[in-house]
């Protein structure tokens, strides 16, 4: 630890509240950040009863974060039980009846899903390759689904192949599905045993304040006093620094979000003989929607509902009907969702980190993807004891952008789904959109590109050797073409770019040519997490 003096403001201790994902995800990453020079304790509620579940991350996570921390794929991925996720597959968003994990037809198109992937759209001459297939598809040179004519991962994810070759080498862009208390078991033994976390288990009694509204430390009810610097809330919806000691006001997205609750069940699956899905499923509902997130020999499911529509007695029955379980016999868990965000995710020593500070539906795997850019914000805008305004309102301002865009991506969901049978589907319609997700739609009508949303980490830019076409981010587009949302006319200027337009066919082509080397060389997600998990896994 670095001696102290009258002119040393660093900061020298951290006490996170909570344990859990939020919670242990922000200790091994400020132990490994700030590099031995801070103590960092987490003080974790023996009695806290987090829902365990089956949860889906983004590709960037390996990368920014276990990386970071020098922690092997295959390592975490054994101890957390992990599988892998190429995309998120909305099932039934624009067809009327009963949850059914099944795509029903659609009038001469098809099955009703579509699949937002995680690969990346190529490009040619600055243009996304959405934006031909859209002029093909306008003057009637082609039927098919955009996420099949201009992603590789589509026809590979039907056939429930793997990302990975069995040799260890990557195929595609993917994320993994995990089970969250394994998770955060995992990473509480690698801060405690490698990163010198101290682990305090007690239940908070008090939180003690100075005469300026700083946190001077926590006391627990067997009387121990945690003193800190700098301490973090991973508290999640209790919010018991953030919300309780702070004050810090929390706003609501009823005016843009109607899922307040959900039902949540483990399901046994049989993977010998049905095969893993290497993808996240999002299955329409009479109230809502629910989750589905294959891990190996299980599926962790939600049903994420409106309470205004439905009771959870109903959720709870319409759930294990969509899944053929009894009622009697399952287990069904039970939560109120506090969804909304903080007015400020930082304020004074305090920082809220995970649900605490702000928590949107998982429909697109943003809850573990929120929790990691918010941790290196943190440690970019990492302060001293003199807590300068300008560090903190940065943080602030980027969580709110963030948080927000989210929010207003995951509303035009909702809003654009052509389904309109229960009052549920009815209601997500009458709420009016944001001014920044309206911009972003009117754009797209006029058949212009439209920037990718914050949440999506998948500004990646990468060029193909040898020619003009390079690969970029499509989320948008994924989910208004998938939902049946069109561009009124081809994008305008591609009227004046002919050779550019018969520069990109060849792309069509090779898109296909990719898909079918993929099926035809990729393992089965089952061979591939068999080979990794080991057969007794199974």
């Amino acid at each position: 630890m670095p001696s102290s003096s009258a002119a040393d403001t660093r900061v020298r201790s951290v006490v996170v509240l909570g344990g859990g994902v939020a919670g242990w995800m922000t200790a091994a990453y400020l132990g490994k950040a700030l590099q031995g020079t801070v103590e960092i304790t987490v003080l974790e509620s023996p009695s806290a009863s987090p829902l365990s579940l089956g949860v889906a991350t983004v590709p960037s996570l390996q990368h920014s974060f276990f990386d970071f921390l020098g922690i092997n794929e295959e390592e975490w991925m054994r101890k957390c039980d992990a599988s892998f996720q190429m995309a998120v597959r909305f099932v039934n968003w624009r067809t009327e009846g009963e949850g059914e994990a099944r795509a029903r037809p659609l009038p001469s198109q098809g099955p009703d899903h579509f699949y937002h992937p995680f690969g990346l759209l190529p490009d040619y001459d600055q243009t996304p390759l959405s934006h031909y297939w859209f002029k093909r598809t306008f003057e009637g040179t082609t039927k098919e689904p955009f996420d099949y004519a201009c992603f590789r991962e589509p026809p590979v994810m039907d056939a429930k192949k793997s990302p990975r070759w069995l040799d260890g080498r990557t195929a595609t862009r993917y994320a993994w599905h995990f089970d969250t208390g394994l998770f955060a078991d995992f990473l509480r033994d690698f801060a405690v045993a490698k990163l010198g976390v101290r682990h305090v288990r007690g239940e908070l009694a008090e939180t003690v304040k100075d005469g300026r509204g700083f946190v001077t430390a926590l006391r627990t009810e067997d009387g121990t006093a945690l003193d800190g610097d700098l301490f973090v809330d991973c508290s999640g919806f209790r919010g018991q620094l953030l919300d309780e000691a702070m004050g810090e006001p929390f706003t609501g997205v009823e005016g843009h979000l109607l899922g307040d609750s959900v039902v949540t069940a483990d399901v046994r699956h049989d993977d010998a003989a049905h095969g893993v899905e290497p993808y996240t499923s999002a299955i329409a509902m009479k109230a809502g929607w629910t989750w589905k997130v294959p891990m190996p020999g299980r599926f962790g499911t939600g049903y994420v509902y409106s309470s205004r529509f439905t009771t959870r007695e109903e959720a709870a029955a319409e759930l294990c009907a969509l899944w053929g379980l009894d009622p009697a016999t399952t287990r069904i868990g039970y939560a109120r969702l506090r969804v909304g965000r903080s007015e400020r995710a930082w304020v004074k020593n305090v920082v809220g980190i995970g649900a605490c500070t702000g928590f949107l539906e998982p429909l697109e795997p943003t809850g573990v993807h929120f929790i990691t850019t918010a941790l290196h914000q943190l440690v970019r805008y990492f302060p001293d004891r003199t807590f300068q305004p300008a560090l903190v309102d940065r943080f602030n301002r980027e969580a709110r952008v963030m948080f927000d865009d989210t929010r207003d991506f995951l509303q035009a969901h909702f809003h654009y789904a052509p389904r309109d049978d229960t009052p549920f589907w009815r209601a997500g319609k009458e709420l009016e959109l944001p001014e920044g997700i309206r911009e972003k739609v009117a754009a797209y009508r006029a058949g212009l590109p439209i920037d990718a949303p914050v949440t999506d980490e998948s500004a990646y830019y990468g060029t193909e050797s040898g020619s003009r076409s390079t690969w970029t981010n499509g989320s948008y587009y994924c989910i208004f073409a998938g939902l049946g949302l069109m561009p009124d006319a081809p994008m305008p200027v591609l009227a004046h770019m002919p050779d550019s337009v018969a520069g990109a066919e060849p792309l069509f082509d090779s898109v296909k040519r990719q898909q079918q080397n993929l099926l035809e060389t990729l393992p089965s997600t089952y061979e591939y997490l068999r080979r990794l998990h080991g057969e007794s896994r199974f």
